[in-house]
């Protein structure tokens, strides 16, 4: 299972995370990914076990102190997947863990921060969400020490120097890219990093990171991988295998607490598959559209599924059931409010549960009282419901996952994010639809999605069975509830992506060539290299069939019969010139030749064409003129081969009148009474026949009168002179031409095939270095590399360097036109809100214009930003240029000190969404000051402007312990 993220991060994307409460707290629900085997259950099937890569072990690790046994520090048996992926690690082997949600996999990243401290060594824990950092914070403080335990947020350390500390993949990242200086190396003593969620790879915006952290990760350092089930867990072992060192993976499909998958019509509740879980349950009917839907026109090319069951029926079918406490996905944060109020007055919880969540709240008011999410939810997480979503506050989120973890609440909604690794266990999750909207489109859950979402039922120790419960909607029905509920994973797909971090990182240490190898070791080429291999196969194939077609070719070389072919091709186009030609002088000459034979007299020679006649340009003589139906007469002919022919004056091509009159008087003709009719002449005619073969014979009289005409007679003698070229072409008598254009056809079409499967060949193996090249280009246009081969980092792309940001480039250009310098600091976050984010929102305002000062400094600084989209046009790289004037008023408004109900009151953003744009200012003022080349007096209000921003809700409680001073995250240094 993975998750692929939400697809409009803006809706559901957490970046803040969830607040820390400082508050105290009821110790958290067991966490069902630690956990092993109960006695009673089941371990899991060695058949389904680990499947080692081929990589020889690199051997033990040196032991600088015992470990515990297993049994003391684990106090139940664990998973046969468990030990094994223990092994692997004391064999020195990194490990990918991949398992279902709620199998045990965070147990194996606990045991090597257990080893490491043995060792005296450190463990780096990496989380995809702050809000999971701050979870396992709380979790490792509890298990191992607060003084053991440290953290790592996008401003502030705490207790780095501690034995554990939790971060970001982010954050690690960019500690990797960081320069260490020979003293301070910020991975000395790691033994082992743990990438939780590493199923995260494939999310669309961020998955890049995880890539790029196995790619840099020193090789010293042991990876533990904990990957929810993904199709392809093997070629990832692999890949990280290449790029990183011995990797085992340990697979396992087993559940500790298995699913029960359910379907809820307006009708009820029903099982919805077999007991094999196989297939759809015998009792499911599947809807069929009624018959004649069709003729309802076009707008309804669709039928609509039965009625949707109402939200409260849902629940209390499942209330009846003791199938609670449930998450309840639904994937939009208005559909998440609107079911806390679908559900009314409805109470979940019991009166002694009310008390407990009425004492908890009452405190959570008198410390945050700002953070009370009003409208009605205060009243409704009194009666056990909540939502949960990022336009949220995360410390009203924070609130409700603790009281969740105690089972206080039993119906949580929630949208697709909640599914990423927060621990909030349930009895149950019910899928609402099996569909969502996206930024490309409506479209059906991905099976991974779906499995994500489903995962989370299941309370280890506590349930002997999840429930997974499937609605019907006006999209979907049991049919596609069944196809994704016994659907396979999705596999891992490739989201590397070259910034201009990324090249000038890399610049800095290394010289192109090793820059490149660094480049080419994403998991995208590797799985490109896999393509490659079948690719370059086909392509082979291919070569191989257009080799077999050049040998049983013709003798004569191709260019000679392409020469051949448009040579005749040629002589086809005359021969039609020739008739047209032929045709117009015909009909020009028509009308002349028959006024002329009105006044022809008996004995004329003239040239017939009829059909009677073979269609043959006869020689004849006129013996008699007979009057006609029409103004021109019928003439009575005898041809050189002694026919008598009655004809109309049109079958006359030719009149002779240059030539002397025969003597035709003395003939007898015979009568003839219709135009066409024929009789053979006698030997009295046959005399005259003789003559007028004769005459035939002396003087040209089988070329019709027209063919004279000058300009076809150049085009006949043309077309003749093609006939003649043609023949005497070696192509000519090179056999069956037809089939031979076939073959060269085909022939051609298998170039074009492998011509173009080249070229997607050339772009899968190198589209990412060449978007690094790209980036170079850009960069040194900028100035940000120069020196000899300008490929050195300049002061300006050292600066670059030292930034985090969808754009470092354009970010740092900012900061360094000077137009920045002169800004109070509350003016200074606007501008870097309004360069920094991007809120893609329809219905977006706010009640703060923006601030006089930073909007002139935004609008100085468009020159720059119209000459770097103009430049990555050219290199056809896209990379988002935010200039966003919008939200700048706001982000004033809070630096200069407004209340948070205020600020809150004056924009249509939810609290959530206020809270992570705030907080991606505040990340990128904390990296202003370890800029290089800008002012003291920028570095000076960047500091001020920080701390007039991060203040509750906007920082969290856990930030306030950290020094004001603290380090930097994105160096790791201080």
């Amino acid at each position: 299972m993975h998750s692929t993220g939400p697809d409009v991060p803006d809706q559901d994307s957490d970046p803040a995370g969830s607040t820390l409460q400082t508050l105290p707290k009821a110790a958290p629900a067991a966490d069902p990914e630690r956990i092993g085997s109960d006695p009673a259950g089941a371990g899991a099937d060695p058949a389904q076990g680990a499947t080692p890569t081929a990589t020889p072990p690199a051997g033990p690790l040196p032991v600088a102190g015992a470990v515990p046994p297993l049994d003391q520090l684990f106090p139940f048996p664990l998973d046969d997947f468990q030990l094994e992926a223990i092994d692997a690690l004391n064999q020195g082997h990194s490990v990918v863990v991949s398992a279902p949600t709620g199998s045990g996999k965070t147990l194996v990243g606990e045991y090597a921060i257990h080893r490491a401290l043995a060792h005296g060594q450190k463990v780096f824990y990496t989380t995809p969400l702050k809000a999971l950092s701050n979870q396992k914070l709380r979790d490792f403080r509890e298990q191992f020490g607060a003084e053991n335990v440290g953290l790592m947020t996008g401003d502030f350390t705490v207790n780095r120097e501690a034995k554990v500390v939790v971060m970001t993949t982010e954050i690690f990242r960019n500690m990797l890219y960081a320069e260490a200086d020979q003293d301070d190396d910020p991975l000395a003593d790691v033994e082992a990093v743990v990438l939780d969620e590493c199923h995260y790879m494939n999310d669309s915006q961020r998955g890049t990171v995880w890539e790029e952290s196995i790619i840099h990760c020193p090789l010293t350092v042991q990876l533990v991988a904990l990957s929810a089930t993904v199709a392809n867990a093997g070629q990832l072992t692999d890949w990280i295998a290449k790029v990183h060192g011995p990797t085992r993976l340990v697979m396992s499909t087993f559940r500790p607490v298995p699913l029960q998958f359910s379907f809820c019509s307006a009708k009820g509740l029903h099982p919805l598959l077999n007991e094999a879980g196989t297939d759809l349950h015998p009792n499911c009917k599947v809807w069929r559209a009624p018959k004649g839907h069709k003729r309802k026109g076009p707008k309804t090319p669709k039928p609509p599924q039965p009625e949707a069951p109402p939200l409260a029926f849902v629940v209390a079918q499942m209330a009846e059931r003791d199938m609670l406490p449930a998450i309840y996905f639904i994937f939009s944060r208005r559909g998440c409010d609107k079911a806390v109020r679908d559900l009314g007055k409805l109470c979940l919880v019991t009166p002694e549960e009310q008390a407990r969540i009425r004492a908890r709240l009452e405190a959570y008011v008198a410390a945050t009282p700002e953070a009370v999410r009003e409208g009605g939810h205060d009243d409704a997480l009194l009666r056990g419901i909540a939502a949960h979503h990022a336009g949220v506050l995360p410390a009203w989120k924070e609130l409700i996952e603790e009281l969740f973890q105690q089972g206080l609440v039993k119906v949580v909604f929630a949208t697709e994010t909640l599914a990423a690794g927060i621990n909030m266990p349930a009895r149950s999750t019910v899928i609402s639809a099996l569909s969502k909207r996206t930024e490309r489109g409506h479209r059906p859950l991905m099976g991974s999605e779906f499995l994500q979402m489903a995962g989370r039922a299941g309370r280890r120790g506590l349930d002997s069975q999840g429930y997974v419960v499937t609605v019907q909607s006006r999209f979907e029905g049991v049919r596609e509830a069944g196809q994704l509920a016994t659907s396979p994973a999705d596999p891992l797909v490739s989201q590397f992506t070259p910034s201009y971090g990324m090249v000038l990182n890399l610049l800095q240490r290394y010289e192109l060539p090793k820059a490149k190898e660094l480049v080419e070791r994403s998991f995208g080429r590797y799985l490109a290299s896999l393509d490659l291999v079948e690719d370059e196969a086909r392509i082979a194939e291919l070569r191989a069939q257009l080799g077999h077609l050049l040998g049983t070719g013709p003798e004569v070389a191709w260019d000679d019969f392409e020469a051949y072919e448009k040579q005749r091709g040629r002589l086809l186009e005359e021969r039609r010139l020739l008739r047209i030609l032929q045709q117009q002088a015909e009909e020009t000459l028509a009308h002349e030749l028959t006024l002329a034979l009105r006044f022809a007299s008996e004995g004329t020679l003239v040239s017939l064409r009829t059909p009677q006649l073979r269609g043959r340009v006869t020689p004849a003589v006129i013996v008699e003129k007979l009057e006609g139906p029409g103004q021109f007469p019928l003439l009575l002919c005898l041809t050189d081969e002694n026919v008598w022919i009655l004809v109309p004056c049109g079958a006359v091509v030719s009149l002779h009148a240059e030539l002397s009159c025969l003597q035709v008087r003395e003939i007898q003709a015979p009568e003839l009474h219709r135009s066409g009719e024929l009789r053979h002449g006698d030997q009295a005619s046959g005399g005259l026949a003789l003559a007028v073969a004769s005459m035939a014979r002396r003087h040209d009289m089988t070329t019709p009168q027209y063919d004279l005409a000058g300009e076809v007679q150049a085009q006949a003698h043309l077309v003749r002179e093609l006939e003649l070229a043609l023949e005497l072409h070696p192509a000519h008598h090179a056999g069956d031409r037809k089939r031979l254009k076939k073959q060269r056809q085909r022939m051609e079409e298998l170039e074009a095939e492998i011509e173009e499967r080249q070229r997607i060949l050339h772009f899968r193996a190198n589209r990412h270095w060449e978007t690094f090249l790209a980036l170079i280009d850009i960069l040194q246009r900028f100035g940000c590399l120069g020196g000899e081969g300008g490929l050195e980092p300049t002061e300006i792309g050292r600066t670059v360097a030292a930034i985090r940001g969808d754009n470092e480039l354009w970010i740092g250009l900012a900061l360094m036109s000077g137009h920045a310098d002169e800004l109070e600091p509350a003016d200074l976050a606007a501008l870097l809100e309004a360069i920094s984010t991007e809120v893609n929102r329809p219905d977006l305002w706010s009640g703060y214009p923006p601030p006089p000062a930073a909007e002139e400094a935004l609008h100085d600084l468009r020159g720059i930003r119209r000459e770097l989209l103009r430049q990555q046009e050219t290199a056809r790289v896209v990379v988002p240029v935010w200039f966003e004037p919008e939200l700048m008023g706001l982000v004033h408004a809070w630096a200069r000190g407004a209340a948070w109900n205020d600020v809150i009151a004056n924009t249509s953003l939810d609290e959530g969404d206020v809270v992570r744009i705030m907080r991606r200012t505040v990340d990128l003022l904390a990296q202003i000051p370890y800029c290089e080349a800008i002012s003291e007096r920028l570095r000076s209000h960047a500091r001020l402007a920080l701390k007039a921003i991060n203040r509750f809700p906007v920082c969290e409680p856990i930030d306030l312990l950290a020094a004001a001073g603290g380090l930097n995250p994105a160096t790791a240094r201080g």
